[in-house]
């Protein structure tokens, strides 16, 4: 008998030092949590300029102790971690940096903000860029340029009106040239819609070029 009370009060004694250390490690985790939510801070929001309000994209969010931080997005959207109190550095090209300080007195884990930026004109000194070190060398350069007479001579065939005329007839009308064309009969047709169309033998104009393009001689056969 009395063994077996002796059991029972090892394992009473067990069971209690077990529920002790469940609880104490309970309030452990609880505290630790507590405390996280109160350093760590998920920050976010929108960077804009400060003339006209508009999204700023990829702009750099730093924290200035840290480095910690990340890129806004093509919308000016950004989001990272931080702690109430730090100091956070705002940088894009073209942009005056700027800063914002996390507010210390923040209850919860989130905060989100709109910080705009104002642009910066930068203005560089202007510089000259030139082939030679003076004019009178380029200058001199220019003028003695030796080219190669078998290219000169390329040049001028490929420019041969007789040949750019071969190369015009042999090619056929493409897909611009057929639909302004066509374009160009639904428009004559619409112009004259109700009435008849002037007759070119009439036309002054026409005779005069027909009959100087006669005295040319442009309707006597080639060879």
């Amino acid at each position: 008998m009395k063994k077996i009370i002796l059991i029972v009060i090892a394992l009473l004694s067990f069971v209690s030092t077990d529920v002790f250390s469940q609880s104490d490690t309970t309030l452990t985790d609880t505290t630790l949590v507590d405390s996280v939510k109160e350093i760590y801070v998920q920050v976010s929001g929108v960077v804009v300029t400060g003339s006209g309000l508009e999204p700023v994209p990829f702009v750099t969010v730093i924290e200035k102790t840290s480095y910690r931080g990340t890129n806004s997005d093509y919308y000016g959207f950004f989001s990272f971690v931080s702690m109430p109190g730090d100091t956070i550095i705002f940088s894009s090209i073209g942009y005056k940096k700027s800063t914002y300080i996390i507010p210390d007195t923040l209850k919860s884990g989130r905060y989100s903000l709109i910080h705009a930026i104002n642009e910066d004109t930068i203005k560089l000194a202007q510089l000259d860029v030139y082939p030679w070190p003076s004019r009178e060398q380029f200058k001199d350069a220019f003028l003695n340029t030796d080219i190669p007479n078998d290219d000169l001579t390329r040049a001028q065939n490929n420019l041969d009106p007789k040949i750019l005329a071969l190369k015009q007839d042999a090619y056929p009308a493409g897909g611009a040239s057929n639909f302004k064309w066509q374009m160009n009969q639904v428009q004559s047709q619409l112009y004259y819609a109700g009435q008849a169309p002037p007759n070119q033998l009439l036309n002054p104009i026409a005779w005069s070029k027909f009959i100087q393009a006669w005295k040319n001689g442009d309707f006597k056969k080639k060879d």
